[in-house]
């Protein structure tokens, strides 16, 4: 599997496994409730597969400074409900404690360390070295206690930290379930999809969004690129259309000081690849709290542009029910607002009744399809926000990366 190793490469039972996921989860502000589990739930098929090991999970929880940094026996407690088995939570990450629970555990057994981010370590050395992450106190501590490393934490892949990328050369390290299911399904994204392919890109991140697009043109795997959605606004405003100021300022703030840049990115692509962009050729805008749609051709409006029209949904239906391949990520509209989300709901719809491999980038789109109840009609529903979309634009994945070199090292010691 593109030179990584999977949980079916190796046998485990018996063995020491430290397990390292992304179980990050949203939580109530208040109450500290977990307001989707979805993540938890996503690493259930390889515990299952790790049933007679011992295993321990490292994760994290937010980042120091916010209020949803927790330790993890909220994610110990869930997991216990959703196996229907113990799960035991230490309240350390590398110290005595952590390692006196891990050196006493038997076959089967699963503990839950804390949140590997309250090590200083974690946070700090995100541009070391491989050579540098090894040397860590989480890695140099952790590795001689274990048989082999394995990693779900495919959320969390476009990240460089010792729990992340650190043990590749000092343990055998696997894709687990998950892991494999991303990596396949979005290596085939990039570099083999079935034609026609469509992608469907949206939502407010146009740099994001814009590097995805250039990055699948350039290796001349894609047919359509439909812009729906926030960056859909920045690519009609690129093509000459003024789509009103406040639009206009709202795309500038958004992007901040990359707007130079992904402007000349959208620029450029209208210029040299016009033949395969999509664009919205109507929206709806909001007036006084209402719907009000609007074509094209009668823009610029001072009203907010937040979502696509009919006549847009129903040039892209065609595409996308004609399509092999369809790739979506970021939503069509501000779908929070009940009467702008129908956009991006047709788009899901279109999505569920085409026959192609249907690819769901992580976010929005990714907890919408788990909200309506569709998930057994996409056939693959990324778990990764920001790693689904480094690794479609073609940047680096440090976890990826570690993955491949663990691979090369232990499998020419063999």
């Amino acid at each position: 599997m593109n030179g990584v190793l999977s949980l079916d490469d190796v046998r485990l039972s018996g063995k020491r496994v430290l397990f390292r996921v992304d179980v990050n989860s949203p939580l109530h502000p208040e109450t500290g409730a977990f307001l989707d589990d979805s993540r938890l739930r996503g690493i259930v098929p390889t515990l299952r597969a790790l049933s007679d090991a011992k295993v321990v999970i490292i994760s994290h929880q937010s980042r120091p400074g916010k209020s949803d940094f927790t330790n993890m026996s909220g994610h110990a407690e869930r997991m216990v409900r959703i196996l229907g088995r113990p799960v035991r939570f230490i309240p350390d990450v590398c110290g005595e404690v952590a390692l006196e629970a891990i050196r006493s555990m038997i076959n089967g057994e699963i503990i839950f360390l804390d949140n590997v981010r309250m090590h200083p370590e974690e946070m700090a050395l995100s541009r070391a070295t491989p050579e540098e992450l090894a040397k860590s106190q989480i890695v140099a501590t952790l590795a001689p206690e274990f048989d082999a490393y394995v990693t779900d934490a495919f959320a969390a892949a476009h990240r460089n930290s010792p729990s992340l990328s650190g043990f590749a050369e000092e343990l055998p390290c696997f894709a687990g379930r998950l892991m494999e299911r991303e990596i396949s399904a979005l290596g085939l994204a990039v570099t083999a999809p079935p034609r026609p392919y469509v992608v469907i890109l949206g939502g407010a991140k146009a740099d994001d969004s814009l590097r995805v697009a250039i990055n699948l043109i350039e290796r001349d795997v894609v047919d359509t690129v439909a812009f729906v959605g926030v960056v859909g606004n920045m690519m009609l405003w690129a093509s000459g259309i003024d789509i009103g100021e406040g639009n206009q300022d709202f795309i500038r703030n958004t992007l901040g000081d990359s707007f130079e840049e992904t402007w000349s990115a959208a620029r450029h692509l209208l210029t040299d690849h016009e033949k395969l962009l999509f664009l919205p050729s109507d929206v709806a805008v909001e007036r006084d709290g209402e719907r009000i749609p609007m074509k094209v051709e009668e823009l610029p409006t001072e009203d907010p542009i937040y979502d696509i029209g009919l006549e847009t949904l129903m040039q892209l239906r065609p595409l996308l029910l004609d399509a092999n391949c369809i790739l979506w990520n970021g939503p069509a509209s501000y779908f929070e607002k009940p009467q702008f989300a129908f956009g991006t709901i047709e788009i899901l719809n279109i999505c569920t009744e085409s026959a192609a491999l249907t690819i769901v980038g992580g976010g929005h789109t990714s907890a919408l399809v788990s909200s309506r109840g569709v998930s057994d009609k996409i056939s693959h529903n990324s778990t990764g926000g920001g790693a689904c979309l480094t690794m479609l634009s073609g940047a680096r994945m440090p976890v990826i990366e570690a993955l491949m070199r663990s691979a090369s090292v232990f499998s020419k010691s063999e």
